[in-house]
């Protein structure tokens, strides 16, 4: 999976999680939220990519 992110990709991922750990030593509760709400996006986009490609017929892909 890294492999197909890039360098970009993982370097974004990294900033993501310590972004999250920076909150959650603030604060426990914030930084649970935070962590609930990039889940949610990152489903929402995974969504998303899906149906794009089953909807141009390359669904058999993912």
């Amino acid at each position: 999976m890294l492999k197909n992110l890039g360098i970009v990709g993982i370097f974004g991922l990294v900033l993501m999680l310590a972004g999250v750990g920076v909150a959650a030593s603030v604060n426990l509760l914030l930084g649970g939220a935070f962590a609930l709400i990039i889940a949610g996006l990152g489903l929402i986009v995974y969504g998303m990519v899906t149906n794009l490609l089953k909807s141009m017929g390359m669904g058999q892909m993912m």
